[in-house]
């Protein structure tokens, strides 16, 4: 699994999901269909200690949306349909939602996927256990701006010192909130009154990309000091700041703050704009992120890689521009 840094052909951005992208059956026949995704499950299964593809193939789907499950099977389902897609694939940068972004750091040279499969289960692991430790929750709010779902979370802080913040911001009218299950709730409540389209409660076990996560960080940031990161060979835009990384310790730096910090995935997709592509392809069994990219102006064409089908799509459209 060679570096793909050289551009040929095609302008490519390479996009990966995250937490809620799983589904039981995921990578299954693009690991029977192609032999580089299978190794990487092979890869996965001697680094992991169990056999990642067997939870995803079989279930059951309780444990597999359990953050110390999911986090691993996402992130490895991702790269295992991006490194099928073969070595015609060529990205000038690339950008994942939330820990979506060890992917882009993976296939950019930053992390060896060994590295960067034990971050992300030690990541997985410590985020379980803050939201055992204080059970919370996540809502979507539809169609409200960013200041006004701001003023809202910041009068329910203030009048009720309940714990609720921004997590998610994946487009202007599409936000998700974290906090603590009633402050969330009161929270979304005051939004429907202010004249939020709707507000959608979140199938999760956690409150990401919250304070509820800080006893996470404690467990999770020595993984990151541990590993070794090299500068990536082509621009990886972090969703924490919406900028490509210039410095090693910034890379650091970001991914322990990713834990309770926020989303910026709409000013990361804008960024990425910036590139003059001609194509974004997002690499995960279901389509999240390639939705979003549709919908900016002036974008590119979007291309949803879920399965082996997909990826005979991509390589057909690389033939084709050839």
């Amino acid at each position: 699994m060679g570096r793909r840094y050289v551009e040929v052909g095609m302008r490519i951005a390479a996009i990966f999901p995250g937490q809620g992208s799983q589904v039981v059956g995921m990578g299954g026949d693009v690991a029977e269909k192609s032999e580089s995704a299978r190794e990487l499950f092979e890869r996965a299964h001697a680094t992991l200690g169990y056999d990642l593809l067997a939870l995803q193939t079989r279930g059951p789907e309780l444990r597999l949306r359990e953050t110390q499950y999911s986090q691993p099977a996402i992130f490895v389902t991702n790269l295992a349909l991006y490194y099928a897609g073969g070595e015609a694939l060529t990205p000038v940068a690339s950008a994942g939602h939330s820990f979506g972004e060890f992917c882009s750091l993976t296939i950019a040279g930053s992390l060896t996927f060994e590295d960067a499969l034990k971050i992300v289960d030690a990541r997985g692991k410590a985020m379980q256990y803050a939201a055992e430790l204080a059970p919370g929750g996540m809502t979507a709010v539809l169609g409200l701006d960013v200041a006004q779902i701001r003023e809202a979370v910041s009068r329910e802080q203030t009048e009720t010192g309940g714990r609720v913040q921004l997590a998610n911001l994946n487009s202007p009218s599409q936000i998700v909130i974290s906090g603590d299950r009633a402050a969330v709730q009161a929270a979304a409540n005051a939004m429907v009154d202010r004249g939020a389209k709707r507000v959608v409660p979140l199938n999760v076990s956690g409150a990401w990309h919250s304070r509820l996560m800080e006893p996470a960080v404690e467990l999770f940031a020595p993984a990151v000091e541990r590993a070794h990161f090299e500068m990536p060979g082509f621009d990886v835009v972090s969703n924490v700041d919406a900028q490509p990384y210039r410095d090693v310790q910034a890379i650091r730096r970001n991914l322990i703050r990713s834990i309770t910090e926020e989303v910026r995935w709409h000013e990361t997709a804008e960024k990425l704009l910036t590139y003059d592509l001609d194509l974004v392809v997002e690499f995960g069994a279901t389509p999240v992120l390639g939705p979003l990219m549709k919908r900016l102006p002036n974008a590119p064409e979007v291309l949803n890689v879920t399965d082996f089908a997909g990826v005979e799509k991509l390589q057909e459209k690389m033939r084709v521009r050839a």
